[in-house]
């Protein structure tokens, strides 16, 4: 069987060769005036003289001091709620103009118009920023065809990063939008596409006078990738153009693997320079410069995010990257993912922040379920023959997803049209036949018409009224995103994993959220059954009164300190900790890190032979040389001690947290803690089947030293007891 991280890897795969494959054939455009035929300066004449290798903003060969993501635009930015709109599939605000060619089943005629019609809805939603996918102009080739009128029409592959693209409107759309947006309160970021672009790019310079190179690896069949670091000083020129020019708030960076890290530290130092150069008049009124946020894109698994946007602890690179690997966790909890696979249990939705353990102290993931590039929750709750629109379990679901959202700690991104549960209707199986001409391919079939309430839709550009179920989920969703902003625990606090007891802990999941002085504790049903169980205080981390706070209900501690809890099927509660417990959420059941009788043993001598399972133990995780739970190194392979107890003695060299499971090389047998729970270091616990992807146990090693991993498996070989020990010195 796979584990979670070859589950992982796999999906990535086949998600990124479905990306390029429809990169290959996507969108149309305009052509524009190219302006003068300039070439790029010459390095040794222009006043930069360090070839793109340093930073240009007056420090003179100077190493530059390492940026940090510890300012106030990143603490800021953890409050965004972002609203993505595709913008060739969105609204036509003006018929006039338009691709008309495109992916996916929408009118292809979308524009900036259409995004200026819809800002005060998107701002009623409870949004506070926007992010359009690239408005630049993409230049037709001569003599090209169907599927680079279509790749054009994505914006992905532009000509002039200089200019709007007529087919979507004019510069002064643009400043319009950006004016009316920071006027309600909406913060803009406009999508960077600086790792490739349209093969005719250097016929259009900068506004320096600078050109893209010609040399760069063709790619989706009229474009070119970009070569660093020559093309450093254009990209940053680009990126530095718009927040001046129009006083945007930042950059989503697409495919922002393609950027080699030491440029993206150059590009963003070069925005934040920028940013904090201009100014604009805010909603209330206030002069303030442009936030300055990029948030990288990078369809990969959480190593690679590291590696390829975040950087070190040391140097950091980029803030901010969208959140895949807890995406695929909610779509594989709630629904199923693109691919049709699924676990839809609480442990799957835990086990998506074990990625979090790659990442360095800076990194702030950006929490998304879906976007242009993905099948729609709608569709894949459809796929998994899990609910359809006429199910009362379709809304529920969706309300689920959201609310898991609305606690999620870090900015979000929601995508145009989940907010009345958009679907494509008919389509659930994956198509791959001729899926292009149709619309219909896995990772543009998210790009239908928008619909927003009182503006015309689709080819016929009729006015769109939601209907009740519609409404029903736009106004819980505004209700939600109302709560996030007026909580700072929500998208601010530091997230404490709950222990529920063992007879939900399949389907609830529980999370304690603190920030300053309030607590606040998220408990999701994943299950279709309603739940009702009993907490004990001191797991919830509360001593007095929990408030609803979406219907100010209360729940009182009994004179035992319990809590009786019931949670709706397939629904979320948010839950103030009027008097919150001094050391938090957890019972302890030992007297710390280390415990104490047979399983805290470190000293126990082998027995003859493997014992029960015949078969070499292993403890297979996430830490450090797991090779994503693939390894089965000797350092960490049990020891049979005899009476069904299998040891094995690690060395943490540091404190760490990592995601782990008790298995076999071939994965016959694997284990965890029952429930798929956090490990109680010290404490006995139950130990469970734990089978399949997401349902791994995760642990916190508090400092470097020896720690004992036992457990003594039953007559049955299906459970028994274990423990994780610090070994006393």
């Amino acid at each position: 069987m796979k584990t979670l991280s070859r589950q992982w890897y796999a999906l990535v795969l086949s998600a990124l060769v479905l990306s390029f494959s429809a990169l290959i054939g996507c969108g149309g455009s305009s052509s524009g005036d190219s302006g003068p035929d300039v070439v790029n300066p010459d390095p040794d004449d222009d006043e930069d003289t360090d070839n793109g290798d340093n930073d240009d903003g007056g420090n003179d060969g100077d190493t530059a001091e390492p940026l940090t993501c510890d300012n106030p635009s990143y603490t800021e930015a953890m409050n965004l709620r972002i609203y993505q709109v595709m913008t060739e599939s969105f609204i036509d605000g003006d018929p006039g103009i338009g691709h008309g060619v495109g992916y996916g089943t929408s009118h292809h005629s979308g524009d900036i118009r259409g995004i200026i019609d819809s800002l005060e809805y998107i701002k009623g939603l409870g949004f506070n920023a926007i992010w359009l996918t690239p408005v630049f102009d993409s230049v037709p080739l001569s003599g090209q065809d169907l599927a680079a009128d279509r790749l054009d029409a994505t914006g992905y592959y532009a000509s002039n990063y200089f200019a709007i693209d007529p087919n979507f409107g004019s510069m002064d759309d643009a400043r319009e939008l950006v004016e009316t947006a920071h006027e309600l309160g909406l913060y803009v970021f406009f999508d960077g596409v600086f790792g490739h672009f349209k093969n005719n790019a250097e016929e259009y310079p900068s506004v320096e006078g600078r050109t893209v190179t010609t040399g760069g690896a063709s790619v989706a069949g009229t474009g070119r990738i970009a070569e660093y670091p020559d093309d450093l000083e254009f990209f940053k020129e680009v990126a530095t153009y718009w927040v001046e020019e129009l006083k945007i708030d930042g950059w989503r960076l697409d495919q922002a693997y393609q950027v080699p890290l030491d440029a993206w530290v150059e590009i963003r130092r070069a925005v934040e320079d920028a940013s904090a150069s201009v100014t604009y008049t805010n909603a209330d009124g206030e002069s303030v410069n442009p936030l300055g946020y990029m948030v990288a894109e990078i369809w990969k698994g959480e190593a690679d995010i590291a590696a390829e946007a975040y950087g070190s602890d040391d140097n950091p690179a980029l803030c901010s990257a969208f959140d895949f690997p807890v995406r695929y966790a909610l779509v594989q909890a709630l629904a199923v993912e693109e691919s049709g696979a699924n676990n839809p249990s609480a442990a799957r939705l835990r086990s998506g922040f074990n990625s979090y353990d790659a990442y360095p102290d800076h990194a702030i993931p950006n929490g998304f379920m879906g976007n242009h590039d993905l099948v729609r929750f709608g569709d894949l709750l459809q796929r998994g023959d899990i609910a359809d629109p006429q199910e009362d379990l379709y809304w529920a679901r969706h309300k689920a997803a959201y609310s898991f959202l609305a606690a999620y700690t870090g900015p979000i991104t929601l995508y145009y049209g989940e907010e009345i549960g958009e679907e494509v209707p008919d389509y659930a199986d994956q198509v791959t036949a001729d899926c292009a001409d149709q619309g219909l391919c896995d990772d543009h079939v998210a790009r239908t018409s928008g619909k927003v309430e009182g503006l015309p839709s689709g080819t016929e550009r009729e006015v769109f009224v939601a209907n009740e179920k519609q409404a029903e989920l736009r106004d819980y969703l505004s209700e939600l995103m109302e709560l996030r902003a007026a909580q700072p625990a929500l998208y601010r606090g530091e997230r404490t994993a709950i222990v529920a007891p063992i007879d939900v802990a399949g389907a609830l999941y529980a999370d304690y959220k603190t920030y300053a002085e309030d607590a606040i504790i998220y408990l999701l049903n994943v299950s279709d059954e309603p739940i009702e169980t009993t907490f004990e205080g001191c797991a919830l981390g509360s001593t007095g009164t929990l408030t609803n706070l979406l219907t100010d209900d209360t729940i009182n501690v009994d004179e035992e300190g319990h809590y009786q809890i019931q949670v709706p099927a397939s629904a979320a509660l948010f839950l103030k900790v009027d008097a919150p417990a001094e050391d938090g959420p957890g019972c302890t059941t030992s007297d710390g890190p280390v415990g104490t009788g047979p399983l805290a043993a470190c000293d126990t001598p082998d027995a003859d032979g493997t014992g029960p399972l015949a078969s070499d133990m292993y403890i297979r995780g996430s830490y450090a040389g797991g090779d994503g739970f693939g390894a089965t190194p000797s350092d960490r392979r049990f020891g049979y001690k005899g009476d069904n107890l299998y040891q094995v003695v690690v060395n943490e060299p540091s404190a760490t947290s990592y995601g782990f499971k008790f298995a076999n090389s071939d994965w016959t047998y694997e284990f965890a803690v029952a429930g798929s729970a956090d490990v109680v270091l010290g404490a006995e616990q139950a130990m469970a089947v734990a089978s399949g992807p997401g349902t791994e146990s995760s642990i916190d090693i508090p400092e470097s030293g020896d720690y004992v991993f036992s457990f003594q498996i039953n007559d049955a070989l299906d459970g028994g007891t274990m423990m994780v020990s610090q070994c006393a010195e």
